[in-house]
């Protein structure tokens, strides 16, 4: 969109009126009948709005359109700059919104894990560090076991507005109504409810029966978003905003879907919506897709040592920032093929470093269409060849990765050997239980163009290929969750389909927030056998490998510490010292 181009008015009246929107694309009918009967409905989009819904008495108001593109009063800069670090992921940057579909199919936690930290970060090495900068906890033991979270007084957002518990009952409520607001937080749908009074600095949180142990995982980074300016951006108050969030009216949680989904999409960059209570905020988006980030004065935890870094998105040209001096730090595919730097040279200031990472490379099911049914996620998973595609896998990034058949914990858990006898059944293809899916196509998406995840389909595709099972590879007709069809059921137990694009999403996943019905930790061992067998049994998806990671880091900046969960090496970049001018 072009600076001053309007994408669209939406006029909303809420209360003793209606709210208007344009018409859905390809919604239908949806057929309202007692509880827990089953509805099903094709919906090719997620964009779920009404025409004119009536809304309980809160208010009126009147609503200019998220996708209002917002200008940058900033000329673009020239590559090297002295008070700017560059940094390179190897994803996309396409939101700050990490609980959406799209931010989690883009692992949107690389930028937004310090714009919007969580009470909890993750540690290099899986320890989950308490952040009370943000935020502190206190549970309460119980058969619904419950959370008190205690705000920090110092955490404000860059706009000076105070993180209230509206922004964490925002994040309950985006999780829990997906089919609203496209959002993908498994581990929401362990909780029960969030007591919010609004601009509290109390949040109470209660479990599900025999739900808990996961509970510092509930809210990540990414997902405690500015609820404060999305009331701004609707024109309503944050009291109004909470009422609606805890009334569970789909048709008034719409439209503040709509900003939730919308309104922090990097490509229509809005300053006022997207606000920061990291110790960074997003100062502009570039031409190339980079986010220029600054320091937030409001932070209230201690300062980013630098001054400003520039994110710069996978498919960037590596060696003309180098060359520029404008990369200090990156993430590559693979150690093989980082021919914009000549480690031999005697001026060369990077060191390569690699590992197998913590995060499992899974095939993401869907769980209607095809795979609809256990039987036939189960006839799919047996014609994967796991060790043929972690040497597929080590071969061409250059890292050597296991191959993994254990679901809900991590590739590098100790737990892993109690688990062994039950996963390791597995781990060959299986050609004549497979042949239950004959005749069947399956179509798998990616984040591409990507020549690992391409041989990884290709691998798929020979070994399902002798049960009759035709895989093709489908990156681009669909590439993230959003793309899978996929199964809804209500609060009132309807149930509905969208029919996607795709069966399969190919990625990277963190067994510890992925599965919605894990109720334990790791470090239970019978619990951990009992979440390996059920979780076998129904499928929502296949484990293949670990993670392979491939950093790039300039050895004048300090303070860099490896980390392969989903916030990567950035994970502690607040805390990363660097001068230009160091030798």
């Amino acid at each position: 969109m072009r600076c001053g181009q309007l994408d669209r008015v939406d006029s909303i009246l809420v209360g003793v009126s209606y709210y208007n929107f344009p018409s859905p694309q390809g919604i239908g009918n949806v057929l309202v009948g007692k509880a827990k009967q089953t509805v099903r409905i094709r919906i090719p989009s997620m964009n779920l709005r009404k025409e004119a819904v009536r809304v309980g008495g809160v208010l009126s108001v009147s609503v200019m359109a998220v996708a209002l593109s917002s200008c940058s009063a900033h000329p673009e800069s020239s590559l090297s700059q002295s008070n700017q670090l560059g940094y390179a992921v190897n994803d996309r940057l396409v939101t700050t919104n990490a609980g959406s579909t799209e931010g989690a199919s883009t692992n949107a936690q690389l930028l937004a894990g310090r714009l919007y930290p969580a009470p909890y970060v993750s540690g290099p090495k899986g320890q989950l560090i308490p952040n009370l900068s943000m935020a502190s906890a206190q549970v309460l033991p119980g058969i619904n076991q419950k959370i008190v979270y205690t705000i920090s007084p110092d955490a404000v957002y860059s706009d000076g507005e105070a993180v209230t518990c509206d922004d964490y009952l925002l994040a309950f409520t985006a999780g829990t109504y997906d089919y609203v607001f496209d959002s993908y937080m498994p581990l929401m749908k362990q909780i029960d409810k969030v007591e919010c009074k609004p601009r509290d600095r109390e949040i109470t949180v209660t479990l599900k029966e025999n739900f808990g142990s996961r509970w510092r995982q509930l809210f990540p980074a990414g997902v405690i978003l500015p609820a404060h300016a999305i009331a701004r951006k609707m024109g309503v108050t944050l009291e109004d905003l909470n009422t609606v969030l805890q009334s569970r009216d789909v048709d008034a949680l719409q439209p503040i879907a709509e900003v939730w989904n919308r309104g922090f999409s990097l490509d229509q960059f809005d300053p006022d919506l997207q606000v920061s209570s990291g110790p960074y905020k997003v100062d502009r988006v570039g031409d190339r897709g980079e986010v220029y980030l600054t320091r937030n004065p409001h932070y209230g935890g201690q300062p980013a040592e630098i001054e400003s870094v520039v994110v710069w998105p996978k498919g960037a040209n590596l060696k003309e920032l180098k060359d520029a001096g404008s990369l200090e730090i990156a993430e590559v595919a693979s150690s093989k093929e980082i021919d914009w730097l000549d480690r031999n040279d005697s001026t060369n200031s990077f060191d390569v470093q690699a590992q197998s990472g913590v995060l499992t490379e899974e095939l993401l099911l869907a769980n209607a269409g095809v795979f609809a049914t256990r039987e036939n996620r189960q006839a799919f998973a047996s014609c994967i060849d796991q060790s043929s595609i972690a040497s597929e896998s080590s071969a061409l990034s250059g890292v050597e990765v296991a191959p993994v058949t254990a679901r809900t914990i991590r590739a590098n858990d100790p737990m892993a050997g109690h688990v062994k006898d039950l996963t390791e059944a597995h781990l060959h293809s299986d050609v004549e239980q497979a042949r239950r899916l004959t005749g069947q196509t399956i179509a798998i998406g990616y984040e591409g163009p990507d020549a690992r995840m391409e041989a990884i389909v290709a691998n798929i595709r020979r070994s399902c290929e002798p049960a009759g099972i035709l895989v093709v590879d489908a990156h681009q007709e669909g590439s993230g969750i959003r793309d899978l069809s996929r199964s809804f059921t209500t609060d009132h137990g309807y149930q509905f389909d969208k029919i996607g694009t795709i069966d399969v999403v190919l990625k990277a996943v963190d067994p510890a927030t992925e599965f919605e019905s894990v109720a334990t930790t790791s470090n239970n061992i019978a619990a951990t056998r009992q979440a390996e067998l059920s979780t076998w049994d129904v499928v929502p998806s296949i484990p293949l490998a670990s993670q392979p990671r491939v950093f790039v880091v300039d050895r004048r900046v300090s303070n860099v510490v490896l980390n392969t969960d989903l916030a990567g090496i950035g994970w502690n970049m607040d805390r990363w010292f660097f001068s230009k001018n160091s030798k």
